[in-house]
């Protein structure tokens, strides 16, 4: 039959007097207790308990170098959420001395010279709780990794979905899911060299994929017309950023939330004479204007079947001249000073 934890706990017994520690160390294994580790020097005890915590720790208040109360100082110092419970054992038993010991973190206060029983008694009590702290401490370490498990499914699965969406409506635009790798990416670096955290520049890369949800709902005649829009299919075009913030409405996550403002003002412009809501300057989301620059370069540098792309050189130069008024001159500065990065991102993503 095995033991119960707590008659295998680990016990530190302090006290400069090597008598002391005999008896302490006599009455504790004729109980079952394994043999408690004895310090006779204080200034070891901080080594000790970092060798191996202990469960329980016997300390005597009068010694010399570090009497108990700096011992109990240092082990506080430690701020250790499973420092063990401290039993005080001295000959002083006034009111005073067991006021300052447990002021000082002690948990129980024996006095010297003690009755065997009542002292294993307070030894067995002290010991019951700390070894259920520890393993309501070990219980909740567990729950919180289990916890942390789950919620990084969660969010895999949740991005998965993110890319799937994106995907639809690209490949109902004829368009490709190079498209939604690249533009995601420049969006990300866009985003970091602008000082947004890392957190952040994470959810605009995922975000950012969903930013043509809307296409879904264009009809095909519409959408996959090879020429010019003539006015009105132009006006049933643009509703497609309403109708991607309508997709996303009753997500609350914060994905799902910078995707709805990515997919309603990525087409507004720094001047304010984009759409759909003619939003201008600061008024348009950040993410919206990161977006704005790294869909406009993509889509002006990668072939379609209605159309041959144009020059890096070119694309370059048009999202410079419209900085000011199409983009934000900030985004369109980093942009520029991190072109090389750019174009290191579009190599890797190319269509085949």
């Amino acid at each position: 039959m095995s033991h119960p934890p707590v008659m295998q706990a680990r016990i530190f017994a302090v006290d400069d007097e090597p008598s002391n520690l005999k008896l302490l160390e006599k009455m504790l294994v004729r109980q079952g207790y394994p043999a408690p580790v004895l310090i006779q020097d204080s200034r070891q005890v901080i080594a000790h308990y970092l060798e191996a915590r202990p469960d329980l720790i016997l300390l005597d208040i009068n010694m010399p170098y570090l009497d108990g109360y700096k011992v109990l100082e240092q082990l506080q110092a430690l701020d250790d959420p499973l420092l063990p419970p401290v039993i005080i054992l001295t000959a002083q038993n006034g009111k005073d001395e067991l006021l300052k010991a447990l002021a000082a973190g002690a948990r129980d206060f024996v006095s010297k010279p003690f009755s065997r029983v009542e002292f294993l008694m307070r030894v067995r009590n002290l010991l019951d709780a700390q070894i259920a702290h520890r393993l309501l401490h070990d219980n909740h370490t567990l729950l919180e990794q289990l916890v942390q498990t789950r919620t990084q499914e969660l969010n895999n699965a949740r991005i998965q979905a993110v890319q799937c969406l994106g995907r639809a409506a690209e490949y109902r635009d004829n368009e490709t899911g190079f498209h939604i790798l690249r533009m995601s990416q420049y969006s990300a670096l866009l985003a970091k060299y602008l000082g947004c955290s890392d957190k952040q520049c994470e959810l605009l890369q995922y975000a950012s994929q969903m930013h043509d949800i809307g296409k879904i709902g264009i009809p095909d005649r519409i959408l996959l017309k090879p020429g010019n829009f003539n006015d009105d299919e132009w006006e049933i075009m643009k509703t497609h950023s309403r109708i991607g913030a309508k997709i996303l409405e009753q997500g609350d996550a914060p994905l799902i939330c910078m995707a709805r403002s990515i997919a309603l003002t990525h087409h507004e412009k720094w001047d304010g004479s984009g759409y759909p809501q003619g939003l201008s300057r600061a008024a348009i989301p950040l993410e919206g204007r990161i977006v704005a620059v790294a869909d406009v370069f993509d889509a002006l540098t990668s072939n379609r079947p209605y159309k041959v792309a144009w020059s890096i050189d070119d694309a370059v130069q048009h999202i410079n001249d419209g900085a000011g008024v199409h983009f934000d001159p900030a985004v369109v500065a980093v942009f520029l000073e991190h072109l090389d990065e750019i174009l290191k991102i579009r190599d890797r993503y190319m269509e085949l």
